[in-house]
């Protein structure tokens, strides 16, 4: 289970890294004085357009907000539910979530047409390959 823990605690830290981008196109984008004030002025009906990269970086991140409470909720079933459980089974799915939602994240951001929703999927997969475990 310590290979499972290690990619959760991964994931955390990637979940709260993946705002940097965009939030960074904001600085830019909006100007300092502006975004050290919260809103520009005439905001939300005049906000000043991100890049279309920085867009897309704000939609993954919010997805992987979306989806760590499941990939959450299935280690700590597995980890804590009585029964037998594959501790290297749950690492090995643990991994494979982490690199798809890595992986996810960068074919998102940059717009990488075909590949978004299979590597979704992916990950998807792994959250449900966990669960099993943990049942």
């Amino acid at each position: 289970m310590s290979q499972a823990y290690h990619f959760l605690a991964l994931a955390g830290i990637a979940t709260v890294l993946m705002w940097v981008p965009y939030i960074v196109a904001r600085l830019f984008v909006w100007g300092p004085l502006n975004f050290l004030s919260n809103y520009p002025a005439g905001f939300p009906a005049t906000e000043p357009d991100p890049p279309m990269w920085a867009q897309r970086a704000k939609r993954a991140h919010l997805n992987m907000v979306e989806t760590m409470p499941a990939f959450v909720a299935v280690v700590a079933a597995a980890a804590f539910l009585p029964g037998e459980t594959d501790g290297e089974v749950i690492g090995f799915w643990a991994m494979v979530f982490f690199n798809a939602r890595i992986v996810h994240y960068a074919v998102y951001t940059l717009g990488v047409p075909y590949l978004r929703t299979p590597v979704y999927l992916v990950s998807w997969a792994a959250i449900l390959m966990i669960g099993i475990q943990a049942i």
